[in-house]
């Protein structure tokens, strides 16, 4: 008896619970917001020992949700300061994705499995630094296809 009472419980509370939702990386909202105007600089002159931001997935065009890999390369023994990477979704006012981002963010890389973002094309920059206080920047353009 209290094996079948607790076996309908379990059920009962698998049958209430929400599946997993992905992480909304970028709103419908944020998408329209037109690009920003002429060209982006990124300042790339000269040899750098700065780190380096690696974009590995998705690629080519992409549904969503979709997973969101970067990999972060540091030089000279400097070691990535996961507290100085920074996500901007390059807009017109540009918008913050750090925060989204923030939980996914490794001293190796960013891994977010389940990025949900409406269909588009988003350009993004990442900003990082290293333990010597060293730069690195990345730019990269996420397609997303309609489902």
């Amino acid at each position: 008896m209290k094996r079948k009472v607790l076996l309908g419980l379990v059920a009962a509370g698998l049958s209430f619970a929400t599946p997993s939702r992905a992480t909304l990386l970028i709103s419908e909202e944020e998408a329209k917001l037109p690009p920003p105007k002429g060209a982006v600089a990124v300042d790339q002159r000269g040899i750098l020992r700065g780190p380096k931001v690696e974009f590995v997935s998705p690629g080519g065009s992409a549904s969503s949700p979709l997973r969101l890999v970067l990999k972060f390369q540091s030089y000279g023994g400097a070691k990535i300061d996961p507290e100085s990477v920074k996500v901007i979704f390059l807009r017109t006012p540009n918008v913050d994705l750090t925060p989204r981002v923030k939980p996914f963010v490794q001293a190796d890389g960013i891994n977010m499995q389940d990025a949900e973002l409406p269909p588009g094309e988003y350009t993004v920059r990442v900003d990082i630094k290293d333990s010597d206080g060293r730069p690195g920047t990345a730019m990269f353009t996420l397609k997303v296809a309609p489902k």
